[in-house]
């Protein structure tokens, strides 16, 4: 249980910064966007935005079971950009040379961080946003 919670703790902390990052290297994660996309610099800061929310609320034990599925999801829809960047030859945002084998590391990782936001965010439960009655009162 320790583990599990120190995990979470890892995985939100490193979610945030990683939104921080969004605003600081704005114009490396915008090269990662394909050229056909509108908007590229906004997505930029939607996307770190995003970040910032979800690390938030996998926080909170009452939304902490559907930020982790909402971060899995998140962690599905950014990977088409990390492949982008892979393919592309495109460095790591803070910097102007990436390995090609380090560009690859991300979108592979990418899996693993999946199934970690998921394991350490599994047997939250479900709250609903609204008082239900005592059945003793009923």
């Amino acid at each position: 249980m320790i583990l599990k919670t120190i995990g979470l703790y890892l995985f939100a902390g490193a979610l945030f910064f990683a939104g921080i990052l969004h605003f600081i290297y704005d114009s490396g994660f915008a090269a990662m966007i394909p050229e056909f996309l509108p908007f590229r610099y906004e997505l930029v800061y939607i996307t770190g935005i995003t970040e910032w929310l979800l690390s938030l609320l996998l926080i909170f034990p009452h939304t902490r079971k559907a930020a982790g599925i909402a971060t899995a999801v998140f962690l599905v829809a950014v990977l088409p950009a990390n492949i982008y960047a892979a393919i592309m030859q495109i460095p790591a945002p803070w910097t102007e040379e990436t390995s090609l084998t380090a560009l690859w590391i991300r979108p592979l990782f990418q899996p693993l961080l999946i199934w970690w936001v998921l394991v350490v965010t599994k047997d939250s439960p479900w709250r609903r946003t609204y008082d239900t009655l005592d059945k003793k009162e009923v």
